[in-house]
């Protein structure tokens, strides 16, 4: 029996795999990867290695073996039919007889756009007969942390989420709910709505970033199609611009804001703080 991680070479995926090597020795986890070089780092540590593509269905073929608990993180190429990509894992994993295949979805109330793959995933996962976790996993601190140059340059935080709050957390945290349930017992045919435990507004991420600098931060929030030409402005594609508009509006209904506590429960601490994850952006 393996535990077997997609994307493992992935900002999600890599965590997954770190942590599971604090859990479990080497020799039972596989880490999928499409280029081979980029998971040397876990070879080296006695992980196996298989090269497999979301778009190759035949890449799979005796990739899994019954008994088996994988983990599907959901694919980031939203132009290439992500349903169809991740069908092709869901195949491979019911002919092989996994034991469990748990993955990575987005919370039940969040009805923007990006939703509908993780919808149409889950459709085809219960459908199949498999026994399955769904990973609904809530906004991370990275997608504001990550790249806070153009903030700063600017002096201010821009969004169209108006007073909407986010239940972020980051993805350390949302990777040992996934190691909890790969590791653990009982999480069978089970729905998990994962999100940071305290959930926080675009001007409080502001005046967090001002606290933290010295300087001051302003929140501007601004209509949907002002989002979209920054966001198109500084290079991104419009499909993809959309999608996160489209985020912000479900933002500022509330549909990101998860209060379940699931993720502390599974992770076994309390969530990462919003401040900490800039904290250590603004070290980096």
């Amino acid at each position: 029996m393996s535990i077997v991680v997609t994307g493992a070479t992935g900002h999600l995926g890599r965590h997954v795999v770190e942590q599971l090597l604090e859990k479990v020795p080497a020799g039972q986890i596989t880490a999928v990867v499409r280029d081979e070089a980029r998971g040397a780092g876990f070879a080296a540590r006695g992980v196996r290695i298989a090269v497999a593509d979301y778009n190759r269905p035949e890449t799979f073929d005796g990739l899994f073996a019954a008994g088996d608990k994988v983990l599907l993180v959901s694919g980031n190429e939203f132009d290439k039919g992500r349903v169809q990509q991740h069908r092709t894992v869901i195949d491979a994993a019911k002919a092989a007889g996994v034991a469990l295949l748990a993955y990575t979805s987005a919370p039940a109330s969040l009805r923007a756009a990006l939703a509908d793959d993780h919808r149409g995933t889950e459709e085809i996962l219960l459908a199949s007969g498999l026994p399955y976790t769904l990973l609904r996993n809530g906004w991370y601190h990275e997608n504001y942390t990550e790249n806070l140059a153009p903030v700063l340059e600017h002096h201010a935080v821009v969004s169209s989420a108006g007073e909407g709050r986010v239940s972020s957390a980051s993805r350390a945290d949302y990777a040992a709910a996934a190691v909890a349930v790969l590791t653990g017992e009982g999480h069978e045919n089970k729905a998990y709505e994962l999100g940071g435990d305290e959930a926080w507004s675009f001007a409080e991420y502001a005046a967090e970033l001002s606290a933290q600098t010295g300087s001051e931060i302003a929140y501007n929030a601004v209509p949907g199609e002002v989002m979209k030409g920054i966001l198109t402005g500084a290079g991104m594609p419009e499909p993809f611009a959309e999608i996160l508009v489209g985020v912000d509006a479900s933002i500022a209904k509330g549909e990101l804001v998860v209060t379940t506590g699931d993720l502390s429960r599974l992770a076994g601490r309390p969530t990462t703080p919003l401040a900490d994850a800039i904290r250590a952006a603004l070290k980096n």
